[in-house]
């Protein structure tokens, strides 16, 4: 399977398992949490939820799901930015570390910029490493200027940014991109089908029907087939899980790419991030 590895060396699968919009629906729970373990079961050992998601109970699902089998488990999760500051950080860390049932995050990220300095959030960050809360910390929903002044603020130890990122979403292409690249920071691409808006599109489900695949497989390939980019696409069923991890074993040819490109332009100038 294909990896990525993250700037202090730990290694990933370079699909993961989101969970944005799930544990939202009680009668969908044991469905949801099969669904995870599966995805575990066939590589998919990044999951990334967050304490926003369903207001702390996508966690909850997660630290169930993966019961049993957390040392298998890169465990990704994220702060509101009201809780990013020097106080209330350690206390929304521990909230989710409860929630999930475990005693660590892998991965713990600022969900996007708020108030708080960043500066502040950092080292809020570098202490919960130090405690051994966290191994480490990155960001979600910073464009360029924003990393460059969390670089700036001292924070070199940023392992990634999760961004909004798919073929309708090319904006970070122009700059983003290529400044996480030059820094060695993989992208986590959320939403990489734009919430299934992308299966929908004509020219898109042409091309999957002519490659016998569905639509998000084609838009997840594409996402793979770039280096550094880690898609984190949800999946409450198994069926939906199977064909997320077929993408990994689908090639796009040289012309496809070209295919792609004149359907989904990439920019030609600079574009403001793009939030979901």
């Amino acid at each position: 399977m294909k990896t990525i590895t993250f700037p202090d060396g730990a290694s990933v699968p370079a699909l993961g398992q989101g969970t944005w919009m799930m544990a939202e629906d009680h009668a969908r729970r044991a469905e949801e949490i099969t669904a995870l373990r599966e995805g575990l079961a066939l590589g998919l050992t990044l999951i990334d939820t967050a304490e926003m998601y369903a207001d702390g109970e996508s966690e909850r699902l997660v630290g169930e799901a993966i019961a049993g089998a957390r040392d298998q488990v890169f465990l990704v999760s994220k702060a509101y930015p009201q809780n990013a500051s020097r106080d209330r950080l350690p206390r929304a860390c521990e909230a989710s570390l409860a929630r999930l049932g475990t005693d660590r995050i892998d991965l713990y990220l600022l969900h996007w910029r708020g108030r708080v300095p960043l500066s502040e959030t950092i080292e809020a960050m570098e202490r919960l490493v130090a405690a051994g809360k966290i191994l480490r910390w990155g960001v979600s929903n910073l464009d360029t200027d924003d990393m460059d002044e969390l670089v700036g603020s001292g924070g070199q130890s940023c392992q990634t940014d999760q961004i909004l990122y798919n073929l309708t979403r090319r904006g970070p292409e122009y700059d983003l991109l290529p400044w996480l690249d030059r820094h060695h920071m993989p992208v986590m691409a959320y939403s990489p089908v734009e919430q299934g808006r992308l299966v929908a599109h004509r020219d898109l489900l042409r091309m999957a029907e002519e490659r016998d695949a569905t639509p998000a497989r084609v838009a997840l390939a594409w996402l793979l087939a770039r280096d550094g980019v880690i898609p984190i696409p949800k999946a409450g069923t198994v069926a939906h899980v199977r064909d997320n991890r077929a993408a990994l074993d689908m090639t796009l040819s040289e012309a496809e790419l070209r295919r792609l490109d004149a359907i989904f332009p990439p920019p030609s100038g600079p574009e403001p991030l793009a939030m979901l």
